[in-house]
């Protein structure tokens, strides 16, 4: 039977900041039965550019607050308030909880919580140094998203976690950063390009930040065993997040779906009853 499809709602910042938010996205994502609940920790003078932490977020309309910074650390959650949510997630509603790390403070702090996995997104998924870390004092999966990088780049990256941890923690995941992305620009064959290059032990993922939820079941039957698509409760929100996620009626269809393909995928060992029921009515025999 082909492997299970883990589905995550990746929550990432559109909690604004705001712990009950994160609460209520948490159980309208459990609601539309996902497997994994993701957030993003940040440590926003160690994950933010220099050259942009003093200048006003590039689009105004998206912004809470002057620069660019304090935008960042508005909207923060605290290590507390992820343990919180991770407690919420696993012993009140039953879905696992996990984070992207945009930095090693964040990795550090995350570790601590022990989750299932930690994800390293596309912005960082050349801080060796941050790999290094995780390699080195975490126990879980590391997912890596390889986004924004060369050919050359991915097979660097690739070639640096082979020797450092059990290949079957990890999972690598194809995904193309344009938000959001269009249909021409989701390069699907990547993920039979990444199944050739990666130890066999490995696991891909997809990653989506497209329309839509037809194409995520495609990338599940070409192999990609981890869906994460961006969810929100309203694509209205002030977030530059909103436009490409899912809200919980579109969430709920994709889980729907992709569990139906899961239950599709399978090898016809012999007739059912139903259907010898069918041959001897119209075949005679």
């Amino acid at each position: 039977m082909i492997p299970k499809c883990n589905i995550v709602a990746e929550i990432g910042a559109v909690h604004l900041g705001n712990m009950d938010r994160a609460i209520n996205l948490c159980r309208l994502a459990k609601l539309c039965n996902v497997d994994y609940i993701k957030i993003q920790k940040r440590c926003p003078e160690e994950s933010t550019p220099l050259a942009i932490q003093d200048k006003p977020h590039p689009n105004q309309m998206f912004a809470y607050g002057k620069t660019y910074l304090e935008h960042r650390k508005n909207l923060e959650l605290t290590i507390q308030q992820h343990e919180k949510i991770k407690n919420f997630c696993e012993n009140e509603i039953g879905v696992r909880y996990s984070t992207s790390v945009w930095d090693v403070t964040s990795a550090k702090e995350v570790v601590s919580l022990n989750p299932d996995y930690i994800k390293v997104g596309s912005p960082t998924n050349q801080n060796f140094t941050l790999l290094q870390y995780l390699c080195e004092y975490y126990v879980g999966g590391i997912h890596i998203s390889l986004g924004m990088i060369t050919k050359e780049e991915r097979q660097e990256i690739i070639d640096f976690m082979k020797n450092k941890v059990d290949p079957s923690r990890v999972v690598y995941y194809h995904c193309t950063n344009e938000y959001p992305t269009p249909f021409n620009h989701m390069y699907l064959n990547e993920i039979l390009e990444i199944r050739k290059i990666i130890p066999k032990e490995s696991s891909i993922g997809f990653s989506n930040h497209g329309y839509g939820i037809s194409i995520d079941p495609v990338a599940y039957a070409m192999g990609a065993t981890w869906i994460e698509r961006h969810f929100v409760d309203d694509r209205t929100l002030k977030h530059t997040d909103a436009s490409f996620s899912l809200e919980p009626h579109g969430l709920s269809d994709l889980c729907r779906n992709i569990k139906a393909v899961q239950e599709c995928m399978q090898y016809k060992e012999k007739m059912s009853d139903f259907e010898i029921e069918q041959r001897k009515k119209l075949k005679g025999m």
